[in-house]
């Protein structure tokens, strides 16, 4: 993996202390999770626009370091203060901070030798926490495709869609980038959107997505992203057959939105990559030929990984769904082995990291205690008021 090595904090950021065993962005953003992160190189910097800003990480191997830029006009000196700390508590929650990743990763290392053999190399991967309403057009876009594909299908998505928000020039370069938010579900619903989608090579995703959003917004109006939002506090059953519901959105793809965006952290979407893990690793029977996945084979996978990895068995499976993809064959490999890490050294790891989780918790709850947000959100509402009503 890639990252900054030097301890200078680069002109602009802030450094938040997180071990990258507790994150590493070059696997999280890169293994499959969301796919509208801008990824560059020589420095590693990744870059999200939200509705309001685009906030550029870049990351040490005992820091995250972050920052924002914002549309003009620019926000004043005290604006931005507060600005960061929004920045800061957004952070908290799309990569869910809260949750200790090397406890996790010991829990699994015991009670599964597979997950032993392959967390020294592909350590730092934790479930994001995405918005709703994007994941889920992404995961229609995800339909007999690949990373990369669905990648550029959904920014080219966003700049049919949405307006310009701001361009920045890219990192140690005199190129330049223009960031775009993701459209709301009534900008997809209107009846021409099906047309250019199909003319950017949606195929019969197109359709899908545009009669998703019209689904969305003619049952739940300008309340849409807030009732999906929702989801989250429905029972995994429950929300799965609201999922269902939608065009395009079958089993494997409401199980990752149930995964990545609503909560439901012991979900573990089926594709071909996780039948043949549980086939070669896990006593699973293959199926014959290349006849699709029944559903009670689909229930058996999940049934037999959960009974392995337990509750947060969603977070498990990607790690070993990332060991299995192609473009990670060589992650984490160097030209001399890497030690064994002895049990002593892993407990101390172990108090290091919760140490630092310990003081990311009271930072942000310093932050929340002191960050005024509204009451009700709207769809273009700030970063702030978006936390706040996700965690309610």
């Amino acid at each position: 993996m890639t990252i900054a090595t030097t301890t200078a904090i680069p002109h602009g950021f802030k450094a938040l202390p997180l071990p990258i065993l507790q994150l590493s962005l070059s696997a999280v953003l890169k293994c499959g999770q969301s796919f509208r992160w801008h990824c560059f190189s020589e420095p590693t910097e990744y870059r999200l626009c939200l509705r309001d800003r685009v906030v550029c990480l870049r990351q040490t191997p005992t820091s995250l370091l972050y920052r924002a830029f914002f549309p003009d006009p620019q926000p004043s000196e005290e604006q931005i203060i507060s600005k960061d700390a929004e920045t800061l508590v957004w952070l908290k929650d799309y990569f869910q901070l809260d949750v200790d990743l090397l406890k996790l990763y010991d829990e699994w290392s015991l009670r599964d030798k597979v997950f032993m053999n392959v967390r020294d190399r592909f350590g730092g991967i934790r479930m994001l926490r995405q918005d709703p309403w994007e994941n889920l057009i992404s995961f229609i876009c995800s339909s007999n495709n690949n990373i990369s594909r669905i990648g550029k299908m959904v920014q080219n998505l966003c700049k049919e869609f949405s307006p310009p928000l701001l361009s920045l020039p890219d990192p140690d370069t005199i190129t330049s980038t223009t960031y775009h938010a993701f459209p709301p579900p009534s900008v997809l619903a209107q009846p021409d959107v099906a047309s250019k989608l199909r003319s950017l090579g949606f195929g019969y995703r197109a359709e899908f997505i545009q009669k998703t959003a019209t689904m969305l917004v003619d049952t739940h109006g300008d309340d849409a992203e807030k009732w999906l939002m929702s989801l989250r506090e429905s029972s995994t059953d429950d929300a799965r057959s609201e999922l269902l519901k939608f065009m395009g959105v079958g089993r494997k793809v409401a199980d990752c939105i149930l995964l990545m965006s609503l909560d439901k952290k012991e979900v573990i979407p089926c594709d071909t990559h996780v039948h043949q893990i549980a086939v070669k690793h896990y006593g699973v029977k293959s199926s014959p030929g290349k006849s699709a996945m029944s559903p009670k084979l689909y229930e058996e996978i999940n049934t037999k990984l959960v009974n392995v990895w337990g509750q947060y068995a969603g977070w498990a499976h990607s790690v070993l769904f990332t060991s299995d993809l192609k473009s990670f064959s060589s992650y984490g490999v160097s030209a001399t082995p890497s030690p064994q890490v002895s049990p002593k050294k892993r407990a101390r790891q172990t108090q290091d990291t919760q140490d630092s989780m310990l003081l990311v918790a009271k930072t942000v709850e310093v932050i929340e205690t002191t960050t005024v947000v509204a009451s009700d959100c709207g769809p273009h509402a700030s970063v702030a008021e978006r936390v706040k009503r996700r965690r309610r």
